[in-house]
């Protein structure tokens, strides 16, 4: 693990501290992007309904981090926090949900729209489905809660 990385995890470990969470920080070198690994016995706490907390933490940490960052002219380095394993999971669902979604599109030869989601997830099957030569995809809706991605069998 780099000096930038080590950094960062430190910043994790003072919020965590700070939130007064039992917890340790792992980095894992991911296929595609660093994760940080979050273990604990408190992982409700900062997960949320649906993620939700763990996504403004991790909103969070890259704001604080990027200032750091920032006021040292440095540009922050990709990385995704997680909690258990939770992101994780997430992530290998969505690749799951696109490709049903893509055969449902193909069998029935209509759009399928999926649930909202926020846009790091909405990349993620954009880049899953993009390997289907005869599916379209397309994020609609507005900004936030309601954007979702509408599958289309080519035509």
């Amino acid at each position: 693990m780099n000096e930038d990385y080590e950094k960062i995890k430190s910043l994790i470990e003072l919020i965590l501290e700070k939130m007064d969470v039992d917890a340790s920080v792992d980095f894992v070198e991911g296929i595609e992007i660093p994760i940080f690994l979050i273990q604990t016995e408190e992982a409700g706490i900062l997960i949320g309904e649906g993620g939700k907390n763990l996504f403004s933490l991790s909103h969070i940490l890259k704001k604080i981090a990027g200032k750091i960052f920032e006021s040292e002219n440095k540009e922050l380095p990709a990385f995704i926090l997680d909690v258990n394993g939770y992101y994780s999971k997430r992530i290998n669902n969505l690749k799951e949900m696109a490709k049903m979604g893509a055969e449902r599109a193909r069998f029935f030869k209509k759009e399928v729209a999926l649930d909202p989601m926020n846009a790091f997830e909405r990349r993620i099957v954009h880049m899953v489905l993009s390997e289907f030569t005869d599916i379209k995809t397309e994020s609609v809706g507005i900004e936030g809660i309601d954007r979702r991605i509408v599958i289309k069998p080519e035509e």
